[in-house]
């Protein structure tokens, strides 16, 4: 997630605090990662160096003033070629999880182990995403249906590879 890119689109929306821009941030996107403070303006601060937002209006507050930040033309025009440039698509070619399979079984150990350990994960993870998405509002239900679906398919490749794991040893252990 690109914090800087999140902040201008926030900010395009209405010029706001930081406070404020935190709040959203952590409502819409942060789902159990709250940005920090201090990251909304230290990058507040990048942003504003690099001309893409300036300080409005300065409210006198119980602390420090309170800062209103406004998004600039430079700013409006990266977040716009930001959200109409696709994301790259990520095939996961190479994870974590395809890296202990084929290293347990060069190294002769438990690889369906391995494989079964990480299904018990995943299928616990997708059960709090299901609760999630029973009593959450629409914006949990649909960040929980993203998290289903990658994770149905990460369990339909466990499955595939746990099926394959003969030949994949016959392939990757040396004779």
């Amino acid at each position: 997630m690109s914090v800087p890119l999140t902040l201008l689109g926030l900010l395009e929306r209405e010029p706001s605090h930081g406070y404020d821009l935190k709040r959203d941030y952590d409502t819409y996107f942060g789902r159990g990662r709250p940005l920090p403070f201090g990251q909304v303006y230290a990058t507040l601060g990048r942003l504003a160096r690099d001309g893409k937002v300036v300080i409005g209006e300065v409210q006198p507050g119980v602390g420090p003033e309170r800062k209103r930040y406004v998004i600039t033309e430079a700013g409006a025009t990266e977040l716009d070629a930001w959200l109409t440039e696709p994301i790259e698509a990520e095939p996961h070619l190479q994870s974590v999880l395809f890296t202990k399979v084929v290293l347990a079984l060069m190294l002769d150990r438990p690889a369906q182990d391995y494989l079964d350990i990480q299904r018990g994960a995943h299928l616990e993870r997708m059960r709090q995403l299901t609760e999630i998405r029973r009593n959450g509002g629409l914006v949990d239900g649909l960040l929980a249906d993203h998290g289903l679906f990658h994770l149905e398919a990460d369990l339909r490749w466990i499955d595939t590879t746990a099926a394959r794991l003969d030949a994949l040893r016959a392939e990757v252990v040396r004779p």
